[in-house]
């Protein structure tokens, strides 16, 4: 069997695998906080809890080839993404970032900043 095959034939038993529903608390002390890893614990999906101190950042990155909703559950402060404005972000609001942009979270507010990041491979039709 040529390398082709076994890559497809990995590839479908990927796509038949079966994943377990799952529950985490968000309790996460500080700074950036895996949840969903990804494969294979996940199809792809990738997900995490942040919370950061007034003034703290998440540093700068970028989720190359997926996309990312970030949902703030508590305080406020600015996406920051590369050769665009600074957006404001407030409890209860969902920040967008598409593929490949590179962008940063500061907490600019007086309490801490909470949210929630999931991670998403683009797909193509």
């Amino acid at each position: 069997m040529g390398f082709g095959l076994d890559r497809r034939a990995l590839a479908a038993q990927e796509k038949q695998a079966n994943r377990e529903a799952m529950t985490f608390p968000l309790d996460c002390a500080g700074g950036d906080c895996p949840l969903l890893k990804g494969m294979p614990q996940t199809s792809g999906m990738r997900g995490g809890a942040v919370k950061l101190r007034p003034g703290e950042s998440v540093g700068w990155h970028s989720t190359t080839e997926h996309e990312e909703a970030l949902v703030v559950l508590r305080g406020k402060g600015t996406v920051k993404i590369e050769r665009k404005a600074d957006v404001p972000v407030h409890e209860n609001m969902l920040a967008y970032i598409p593929p490949a942009t590179k962008h940063n979270v500061t907490n600019t507010g007086t309490e801490l900043l909470e949210y929630v990041w999931v991670v998403a491979a683009i797909t193509r039709h």
